[in-house]
This record gives C-alpha cells, sequence and structure tokens, in this order.
C-alpha cells in the first residue's frame, strides 16, 4: 500500500505551456496572485507584513512516470497530484507588481492602518522531463500501473528528493516533533509539581493555623477553669499575661497591652477583626 516510484515526468497528453516562459512545457500549472501590505498593529505599535493570496488557479494534465534514460522499468500512471502532501513545483516566473499609492492614499492608509505594497504574481510548473519521486499505493487497472493516494490515510509524496532523502527528511521531522512532545511532557510535569507543591504548602499553613488556634483555645480554656479565670476576661488576647490596656480606633476593640500592640508588625492591625489601627486610646480601669 505505501511503495517509492522513481522516474522521469512524461505527459500523456497534450502538456501544459508557460503562459510568461517560452518553450516551457509541463503537467501541473499553478498560476498565484498574492497580495502584500503592511498592518499596524494596535498592541506593540508596529507595522507588520501581511501577505494574502487573492487568486491561485492550478491545472493539470494526465501524466506517467516513466524509466529514466537508460533504466530499466516500467510506466506508473500517477492519479490524483494535487493531493500529495509534498508535490515539488518550480517557480517558473515571479514578479511583484507594485501599487502606485498618491498623497491622499499615503494619509489614508495611515489612518486605516493598512499600508498596501502591491502584487506578487508567481508561476509554478511540474516539468516534463522532470526527475521525481512518487510514494503512494500501487493498483493494477486493467493494464495500466497507477500509483495513487493510499486508502489508509497514509500520506501521499511527490517529490523532486530521491527516495533516501525524503526518508531522511521524514525522519527528522517526525523527529523533531518527538522531541517537542519531551520537552512538553517536562515542562508540563515541572509546571504540576510547582502547583503540587505550592497547594501542599498552603495546606501545611492553613493545619499549621488550625493546630495553634486549637491551642489557644485549649489554653484559654484550662485558664479560665482555674481560681484566676476572672482576671483572665481582662488579659490581653495576645500575650494571656498583662491587662487589657489600649482601644484600637477606628474599630473600638479593647483587646491588647501597650507592649503587645508596640510589638505587632506593621502596618498594624487589630487582632480581633485584622482591621488597620490608625488610632491608639490609652484604658484606664478605675
Amino acid at each position: 500500500p505505501w511503495i517509492p516510484v522513481p522516474g522521469v515526468v512524461q505527459s500523456v497528453k497534450e502538456t501544459l505551456s508557460s503562459q510568461f516562459v517560452e518553450s516551457c512545457k509541463g503537467v501541473v500549472q499553478r498560476l498565484t496572485l498574492q497580495e502584500h501590505k503592511m498592518v499596524w498593529n494596535r498592541t506593540t505599535h508596529l507595522w507588520n507584513d501581511y501577505k494574502k493570496i487573492i487568486h491561485q488557479r492550478t491545472n493539470t494534465t494526465p501524466f506517467d512516470l516513466v524509466p529514466a534514460e537508460g533504466g530499466a522499468g516500467v510506466t506508473v500512471r500517477v492519479v490524483k497530484p494535487l493531493e500529495a502532501t509534498e508535490l515539488s513545483l518550480e517557480t517558473v516566473y515571479e514578479k511583484f507588481h507594485p501599487s502606485v499609492q498618491s498623497f491622499t492614499d499615503v494619509i489614508g492608509h495611515y489612518i486605516s492602518g493598512e499600508r498596501p505594497k502591491g502584487i506578487q504574481e508567481t508561476e509554478q510548473m511540474l516539468k516534463v522531463g522532470s526527475a521525481l519521486t512518487g510514494v503512494g499505493e500501487l493498483v493494477l487497472d486493467n493494464a495500466t500501473i497507477k500509483l495513487q493516494p493510499p486508502k489508509q490515510g497514509m500520506p501521499y509524496y511527490l517529490s523532486s528528493l530521491d527516495f533516501e532523502s525524503l526518508l531522511q527528511k521524514q525522519e527528522s521531522s517526525v523527529r523533531f516533533w518527538k522531541i517537542l512532545t519531551v520537552v512538553s511532557g517536562f515542562a508540563t510535569c515541572a509546571v504540576l509539581f510547582f502547583l503540587l507543591r505550592k497547594q501542599y504548602r498552603h495546606h501545611r499553613e492553613r493545619q499549621h493555623l488550625r493546630q495553634m488556634q486549637e491551642e489557644f483555645r485549649q489554653a484559654r480554656e484550662r485558664l479560665m477553669n482555674t481560681e484566676g479565670g476572672e482576671m483572665l476576661k481582662n488579659a490581653c488576647v495576645v500575650c494571656l499575661s498583662s491587662t487589657k490596656s489600649c482601644v484600637f480606633l477606628e474599630c473600638g476593640h479593647v483587646c491588647s497591652c501597650h507592649e503587645c500592640y508596640q510589638a505587632l508588625p506593621k502596618p498594624k492591625k487589630c487582632p480581633i477583626c485584622r482591621q488597620g489601627i490608625t488610632r491608639v486610646v490609652p484604658l484606664y480601669s478605675s
């Protein structure tokens, strides 16, 4: 279903003549009109090249692959050449037609953000007598051997390279995608490991915080159950030893002694509600 067939291109019927080059005959002809212009990128604030195919026409005529001069072999009819993954066409004519612009046009182009550069006209052909390597499925239709795209969905090639060079090119492409896949896999694993490690650290911090809160609650309950429980009601919530002596504004909480207030990190926040402390008023008990 997949076999290389080297040979020389030979037309079965009338050949196609180039529209621009005399005595240039071929079996596949592709005419292309491509627009070139500059487009203003509002993000990068730069003019970028932009190309667009505005017209393309492809003409074909039936052709065979025949053995080279002095070589032994059979003639093979090439079927559906335009479906080939790599169709080697030679550029026989190329001309760029620059656009003519007036001063008013230039101003309008700067306002619209598009500056046309011109039209590129290209003619490509698969010439008669060109060496070609076809890789596809061989079938026998009556007395004619035909080379066609494989039914299994495998690639179909019509290349000017020999089979060994074509094979090395495909292997290099496969090797590149394998390396890219491995690198992408390592990068994905690294990002996933970083995210999991960060999530684990957050979980450990939350667990440690809950443990500290539980220990604080248990210590508070033990102290409340002792004889000094009444004194603990007025004790500083930070050190649990000194008496509350500060009023935090604007929240109005009375929860800390002056020494613990001084020890709070900046910006200072209320230990109860976490609101910013703008002013501290001393508390005097009479």
